[in-house]
């Protein structure tokens, strides 16, 4: 599968709602020891800004060592752990010390399947659809922990590189983030329309108590 060179800081280096629409279609390619490489089509996220006006942000209370990789610089991986279970990954955006963010919330497997199932701990039966549709499930089929916080994008073993074409650009939708109860009515979750691999919707709600945060 030919995949051209991986994304260059600039692209990163932007608003992360631009980041975050120009992901869709995008391919995220994690080489692991031994040559094998395993890649996921992106086709849906999260942007997340850390300028104030984002209170479901992890950085909108200002520089932690928990969500210090979000303040940059663009183009590395911010990892979380989520409820202290899943790690969930990110790519950070904009300017240094902007404390941006784009959450990778599913995709569609392209290569190394069988190892994704593995590292899922899914049986050979289980459906395609179930490997990488939720932003913990990404990860984990990706191989990815706490222990890549902060890995560039730029090179291998870990990249993201440009859609194969230009046609999903028409396919791409905008709405409201997934599962959060602060700053429910910006739409800053973009997917590709009518994918099956796309996560279903699923309202934070008063009732049900979360962290704010990158989901």
């Amino acid at each position: 599968m030919p995949l051209g060179p991986p994304l260059r800081q600039a692209f990163y280096a932007r608003d992360c709602r631009l980041v975050a629409a120009d992901l869709i279609g995008c391919r995220l390619v994690h080489r692991l020891p031994g040559r094998q490489r395993l890649i996921l089509r992106i086709v849906e996220v999260e942007a997340y800004r850390g300028d104030g006006s984002d209170a479901a942000s992890h950085a909108h209370r200002g520089q932690t060592p928990r969500n210090a990789t979000m303040f940059g610089p663009a183009g590395r991986l911010y990892a979380y752990r989520s409820y202290g279970i899943h790690t969930c990954v990110n790519v950070v955006c904009g300017k240094p010390g902007q404390a941006s963010a784009v959450l990778l919330r599913a995709g569609e497997p392209l290569d190394g399947l069988s190892r994704m199932r593995e590292l899922r701990g899914l049986d050979a039966q289980a459906a395609a659809e179930r490997i990488a549709r939720g932003p913990g499930r990404l990860a984990a089929a990706l191989g990815l922990g706490l222990r890549d916080d902060g890995r560039s994008l730029l090179h291998t073993p870990l990249t993201l590189h440009p859609p194969e074409t230009s046609a999903h650009a028409a396919r791409i939708e905008r709405g409201p983030r997934v599962g959060i109860t602060k700053a429910t009515d910006l739409p800053d979750r973009f997917f590709e329309r009518d994918s099956r691999w796309v996560s279903p919707f699923r309202s934070g709600g008063q009732k049900r108590r979360t962290r704010s945060g990158v989901r």
